[in-house]
């Protein structure tokens, strides 16, 4: 094979950019799309690059944002990657081929609620996708407080600006990779897809994308200004500062960091709504604020009035979302009926609602019916109002999903739990690191079926089955086939109406 075969070499508007070559597929990555946020950039929008000369290596993951670690009982579950360095505001390609043209796009927005995560977490690599079709794109962007911090000072969401400068990135030079700018599919999971769900709100990401595919988390996560101006007074407090984004600023970084994870630990292990209002259920500290500028309106109000109408969407959820927090904290077996009781009243249940929830599972324990309503509270109820708000306004198409494997006895207890479908999604299951999540015999057949679904949509705008409406409901099950199901547990789905 020749250098210029293994190396291949692509010429971008910055600069040229020299990638590498796995299992048959070129790579480039670690690309910046925007200056380093640091210095003088520091908390601004992000910046332009500046051009360089001569091939910029492009073999090896780039750096990463600064952030936390997960807290321990989630990081053998989603694996880190963590690499020091200023030009994190970076993204990587995966294609098919550099000669091609008019390839089907998809950008890749991860998840982390909006504190962890990059880019280059192996469950992302997106060989599968360029193996099959697709110029694959996976993206950093800012996250806690350098991304989401709310002062009320002009300066707002800046992980959100993050995102559409890797999407006007995109527009600009995907050609080169034998993308077609005007095939771009969006698509996140967790913050990823609450990430989603708001720029396909957003006046200011207009034309950026084509379609978009939203997983576990949709509309209902974003702050409001006064929520917002909450998180930072009290991550001001904290670090002993004004509410004053250059006293802010001011803090050594690691500093910061490690301020703004102890909220968030706060508010998911203690959560008092006196102290935290609302943020006590979402347990996202920092996240989109409704500013009224770069988010002008809460992302639901906005959908509902027909905003990314003509932006066709793949968006759903897993069975078990829930899973993952309660087995991985070990509490799933401690919780008894009062406290599953006390709980769904907390989320807005009546003992008649959640009478639904405990008999349609007899012979599952307290902690297994929490699992179903906090799924449902959380992940599967935003969800389905953003399906029904597209339907209610005539735009769409809509298509929804619900993701049912692995079994709990398959892999430790989480069963078809939160990020769990990842691995399928991008075809990645063989991966050795994501075992402890996804069990030590995931079915290849599940990811050849659920991968497969992701290209036609990505590449058809259709994923194989009817799109939503308000009369069917039709949602597609994914596991070993697809099953098209009119309106699954519409029981406990009608439960929810005027409380979430």
């Amino acid at each position: 094979m020749s250098e210029m075969t293994q190396n291949p070499v692509v010429r971008l508007k910055d600069g040229a950019v020299r990638g590498t070559v796995a299992s048959g597929v070129p790579a480039f990555l670690g690309i910046p799309y925007a200056a380093p946020p640091f210095g003088a950039n520091r908390m601004r929008p992000p910046q332009p690059v500046t051009p360089w000369a001569g091939e910029r290596d492009a073999t090896v993951f780039g750096p990463t944002v600064p952030k936390g670690d997960y807290p321990p009982q989630y990081a053998p579950l989603l694996p880190e990657v963590v690499i020091p360095g200023d030009d994190c505001l970076n993204l990587n390609v995966w294609t098919p081929d550099i000669n091609a043209a008019g390839l089907p796009v998809l950008v890749w927005l991860h998840g982390g609620s909006f504190m962890n995560g990059s880019g280059s977490v192996g469950a992302y690599d997106g060989t599968a996708f360029a193996r099959d079709g697709v110029v694959c794109v996976s993206i950093n962007y800012r996250l806690a407080a350098d991304g989401f911090l709310f002062l009320d000072d002009g300066i707002a969401n800046l992980g959100l600006l993050d995102q559409l400068a890797a999407l006007r990135w995109v527009q600009d030079n995907i050609a080169a990779f034998g993308g077609d700018p005007a095939r771009v599919t969006v698509a996140g999971q967790s913050a990823g897809a609450m990430s989603v769900t708001t720029l396909l709100s957003m006046p200011l990401a207009e034309g950026l994308f084509t379609q978009a595919i939203v997983q576990s988390g949709a509309a209902a996560h974003t702050l409001t200004t006064d929520e917002g101006r909450m998180v930072g007074g009290y991550l001001a407090e904290a670090l002993g500062v004004p509410a004053d984004r250059e006293a802010i600023k001011a803090v050594r970084l690691d500093r910061l960091v490690r301020a703004a994870a102890d909220l968030v630990t706060e508010v998911q292990t203690a959560p008092d709504p006196a102290r935290w209002g609302r943020l006590a259920l979402s347990l996202l500290p920092f996240a989109p604020v409704v500013d009224g500028s770069v988010l002008p309106a809460a992302p639901l109000a906005s959908l509902a009035a027909g905003r990314g109408g003509d932006v066709p969407l793949l968006i759903g959820s897993n069975r078990d979302e829930a899973r993952l927090f309660l087995v991985a904290g070990s509490t799933i077996d401690l919780v008894d009926d009062a406290m599953l009781a006390a709980a769904a009243g907390a989320y807005g249940l009546s003992e008649d609602d959640l009478a639904v929830y405990r008999g349609n599972r007899p012979d599952d324990g307290a902690g297994d019916v929490l699992a179903a309503v906090i799924t449902d509270w959380f992940f599967r109820i935003p969800a389905v109002r953003v399906a029904e708000a597209r339907a209610a306004a005539g735009t769409g198409p809509t298509w929804m999903y619900r993701f049912d494997l692995p079994e709990p006895r398959d892999n430790r207890g989480f069963g078809a739990c939160h990020a769990v479908e990842i691995p399928f999604v991008f075809d990645n299951v063989t991966r050795d690191e994501l075992r402890p999540l996804i069990g030590d015999t995931p079915s290849q057949a599940v990811a050849d079926r659920v991968h497969r679904v992701w290209v036609d949509f990505i590449t058809a705008g259709d994923p194989g089955w009817a799109a939503y409406d308000l009369a069917g409901r039709t949602t597609g099950l994914l596991a070993e086939d697809i099953s098209p199901v009119n309106d699954p547990a519409g029981d406990e789905r009608v439960r929810w109406d005027g409380i979430r």
